[in-house]
């Protein structure tokens, strides 16, 4: 093995990033609670095995928050989608979403 050689995995889990435009009606008390809506979903989806919160940049102009879920695999990642937790979330975040964008990876 190469000195210094960076070693890395390429796991089998699924990350499914959102990046959201907020309505220009949200405020900042309702922009929190659908966040914080993500680690009760998370809590509540056993598939759901990360979630990251904390942004640090955001593109393109316009869009202030990123989402991003691990899933443990993809039958998990598919299910979520008519799970009673992601529905619940739903009813927060929708009617505060002007417009997202979502991407999902995995190897």
């Amino acid at each position: 093995m190469l000195a210094g050689a960076s070693g890395f995995g390429q796991p089998k889990t699924v990350l499914h990033v959102i990046t959201v435009q907020w309505k220009s009606t949200a405020t900042a008390e309702q922009k929190a609670a659908a966040i914080e809506g993500v680690r009760k979903m998370a809590a509540d989806y056993p598939g759901i095995k990360n979630v990251w919160l904390k942004t640090l940049k955001v593109q393109p102009a316009g869009y202030s928050n990123v989402i991003v879920m691990e899933f443990q695999d993809e039958a998990a990642f598919k299910k979520y989608t008519d799970s009673a937790a992601h529905r619940a979330w739903e009813k927060l975040y929708l009617p505060l979403r002007e417009e997202s964008r979502t991407h999902d990876v995995t190897n």
